[in-house]
Protein backbone atom coordinates (compact mmCIF):
# COMPACT_ATOMS: atom_id res chain seq x y z
CA UNK A 1 0.00 0.00 0.00
CA UNK A 2 3.11 2.50 0.64
CA UNK A 3 4.55 1.41 -2.10
CA UNK A 4 1.74 2.23 -3.95
CA UNK A 5 1.00 5.62 -2.61
CA UNK A 6 4.52 6.40 -3.08
CA UNK A 7 4.69 5.58 -6.45
CA UNK A 8 1.36 7.24 -7.64
CA UNK A 9 1.36 9.81 -10.06
CA UNK A 10 1.92 13.18 -8.49
CA UNK A 11 1.40 16.96 -10.37
CA UNK A 12 4.55 18.13 -11.99
CA UNK A 13 6.46 14.97 -10.50
CA UNK A 14 6.86 16.83 -7.44
CA UNK A 15 6.29 13.76 -4.39
CA UNK A 16 5.23 15.74 -1.28
CA UNK A 17 3.43 12.86 -0.33
CA UNK A 18 3.95 11.84 3.34
CA UNK A 19 3.33 8.38 4.16
CA UNK A 20 3.49 6.85 8.04
CA UNK A 21 2.61 3.39 9.01
CA UNK A 22 1.35 2.55 12.53
CA UNK A 23 1.16 -1.23 14.28
CA UNK A 24 2.02 -0.68 17.37
CA UNK A 25 -1.14 -1.20 19.80
CA UNK A 26 -0.17 1.77 22.09
CA UNK A 27 0.17 4.01 19.35
CA UNK A 28 -2.87 3.04 18.03
CA UNK A 29 -4.56 3.58 21.26
CA UNK A 30 -3.04 7.16 21.42
CA UNK A 31 -4.94 8.19 18.14
CA UNK A 32 -7.90 6.50 19.31
CA UNK A 33 -7.83 8.45 21.94
CA UNK A 34 -6.97 11.98 20.69
CA UNK A 35 -10.03 10.95 17.93
CA UNK A 36 -12.58 10.83 21.19
CA UNK A 37 -11.27 13.72 21.95
CA UNK A 38 -11.18 15.75 18.98
CA UNK A 39 -15.27 14.57 18.59
CA UNK A 40 -16.15 16.72 21.89
CA UNK A 41 -13.93 19.53 20.52
CA UNK A 42 -14.44 19.82 17.11
CA UNK A 43 -18.14 18.81 17.49
CA UNK A 44 -18.14 15.91 15.56
CA UNK A 45 -19.37 13.13 16.89
CA UNK A 46 -18.64 10.41 14.32
CA UNK A 47 -14.69 10.87 15.62
CA UNK A 48 -15.76 8.66 18.53
CA UNK A 49 -17.03 6.22 16.84
CA UNK A 50 -14.54 5.92 13.91
CA UNK A 51 -11.79 5.41 17.02
CA UNK A 52 -13.58 2.38 18.02
CA UNK A 53 -12.66 1.05 14.81
CA UNK A 54 -8.86 2.42 14.96
CA UNK A 55 -8.69 0.12 18.25
CA UNK A 56 -9.93 -2.85 16.37
CA UNK A 57 -7.59 -2.64 13.39
CA UNK A 58 -4.19 -3.90 12.79
CA UNK A 59 -2.43 -1.24 11.75
CA UNK A 60 -3.32 2.50 10.27
CA UNK A 61 -1.76 3.59 6.93
CA UNK A 62 -1.26 7.33 7.04
CA UNK A 63 -0.81 9.23 3.80
CA UNK A 64 -0.70 13.69 3.80
CA UNK A 65 0.59 16.37 2.07
CA UNK A 66 1.63 19.88 2.63
CA UNK A 67 -1.50 21.68 1.19
CA UNK A 68 -0.01 24.90 2.09
CA UNK A 69 2.99 24.49 -0.16
CA UNK A 70 1.90 25.30 -3.83
CA UNK A 71 2.59 23.45 -6.79
CA UNK A 72 3.58 27.16 -8.79
CA UNK A 73 1.37 26.58 -11.54
CA UNK A 74 -1.06 29.78 -11.11
CA UNK A 75 -4.12 26.73 -11.82
CA UNK A 76 -6.09 29.14 -9.40
CA UNK A 77 -7.69 25.94 -8.11
CA UNK A 78 -7.58 27.48 -4.60
CA UNK A 79 -9.69 30.39 -5.39
CA UNK A 80 -6.77 33.13 -5.61
CA UNK A 81 -5.12 34.67 -8.77
CA UNK A 82 -1.88 32.87 -9.07
CA UNK A 83 0.41 31.10 -6.55
CA UNK A 84 2.15 34.20 -4.87
CA UNK A 85 -1.39 35.53 -3.48
CA UNK A 86 -2.06 32.13 -2.10
CA UNK A 87 1.17 32.49 -0.23
CA UNK A 88 0.18 35.39 0.99
CA UNK A 89 -2.82 34.63 2.31
CA UNK A 90 -3.69 34.59 5.69
CA UNK A 91 -4.48 30.93 7.18
CA UNK A 92 -7.72 29.81 9.08
CA UNK A 93 -8.35 27.32 11.09
CA UNK A 94 -11.27 24.78 10.38
CA UNK A 95 -12.66 21.71 11.93
CA UNK A 96 -9.08 19.97 11.52
CA UNK A 97 -7.35 21.45 8.86
CA UNK A 98 -6.22 24.94 7.86
CA UNK A 99 -6.75 26.54 4.28
CA UNK A 100 -6.72 27.66 1.81
CA UNK A 101 -4.90 24.58 0.05
CA UNK A 102 -3.40 24.22 -3.03
CA UNK A 103 -6.21 21.71 -4.90
CA UNK A 104 -2.95 20.01 -6.50
CA UNK A 105 -1.62 18.89 -3.12
CA UNK A 106 -5.36 17.74 -2.56
CA UNK A 107 -5.55 15.98 -6.10
CA UNK A 108 -2.00 14.31 -5.29
CA UNK A 109 -3.17 13.08 -2.07
CA UNK A 110 -6.60 11.33 -3.38
CA UNK A 111 -4.56 9.65 -6.28
CA UNK A 112 -1.86 7.75 -3.87
CA UNK A 113 -4.81 7.25 -1.08
CA UNK A 114 -6.61 6.04 -3.86
CA UNK A 115 -3.62 4.22 -5.27
CA UNK A 116 -2.99 2.64 -1.59
CA UNK A 117 -6.78 1.38 -0.79
CA UNK A 118 -6.52 -0.47 -4.27
CA UNK A 119 -3.66 -2.39 -3.02
CA UNK A 120 -5.42 -3.32 -0.44
CA UNK A 121 -8.70 -4.40 -2.37
CA UNK A 122 -6.47 -6.36 -4.12
CA UNK A 123 -4.72 -8.05 -1.32
CA UNK A 124 -8.39 -8.82 0.42
CA UNK A 125 -7.41 -6.45 3.26
CA UNK A 126 -10.69 -4.53 4.91
CA UNK A 127 -9.82 -0.89 5.02
CA UNK A 128 -11.84 2.65 4.97
CA UNK A 129 -10.48 5.59 3.99
CA UNK A 130 -10.92 8.38 7.53
CA UNK A 131 -10.55 11.79 7.59
CA UNK A 132 -10.83 11.59 11.47
CA UNK A 133 -8.08 9.15 11.52
CA UNK A 134 -5.85 11.95 9.55
CA UNK A 135 -7.16 14.61 11.88
CA UNK A 136 -6.08 12.96 15.00
CA UNK A 137 -2.61 12.29 14.08
CA UNK A 138 -1.69 15.46 12.63
CA UNK A 139 -2.69 16.64 16.19
CA UNK A 140 -0.72 14.25 17.16
CA UNK A 141 2.31 15.29 15.29
CA UNK A 142 3.11 11.96 14.03
CA UNK A 143 3.03 13.28 10.55
CA UNK A 144 6.11 15.56 10.67
CA UNK A 145 5.97 17.30 6.86
CA UNK A 146 2.08 17.02 6.09
CA UNK A 147 -0.93 19.70 6.98
CA UNK A 148 -3.76 17.64 5.65
CA UNK A 149 -4.05 14.15 5.90
CA UNK A 150 -6.58 10.95 5.92
CA UNK A 151 -5.74 7.71 7.48
CA UNK A 152 -6.90 4.23 6.71
CA UNK A 153 -7.52 1.78 9.21
CA UNK A 154 -6.72 -2.31 8.20
CA UNK A 155 -7.96 -4.91 9.81
CA UNK A 156 -8.69 -8.74 8.23
CA UNK A 157 -11.80 -10.59 10.10
CA UNK A 158 -14.70 -12.65 8.60
CA UNK A 159 -16.90 -9.78 8.52
CA UNK A 160 -15.40 -5.75 7.75
CA UNK A 161 -15.41 -3.75 10.59
CA UNK A 162 -15.51 -0.23 8.27
CA UNK A 163 -19.30 -0.99 7.60
CA UNK A 164 -22.65 -1.53 9.65
CA UNK A 165 -21.55 0.72 12.26
CA UNK A 166 -23.60 2.52 14.78
CA UNK A 167 -22.90 5.87 15.55
CA UNK A 168 -21.84 6.07 19.25
CA UNK A 169 -24.38 7.77 21.94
Amino acid sequence: MMISARTAPKTRGLDDVEIVLVSDREELERIARKMEELSSTLELKFFSRDADNVRRSDAVVLIGVKASKPKDLDCGGCGYSGCQEFKNARRIRGKGYSGPSCVLQLIDLGIAVGSAVKTASILNVDNRIMFSVGVAALELGILKNSDIALGIPLSAYGKNIYFDRKPKT
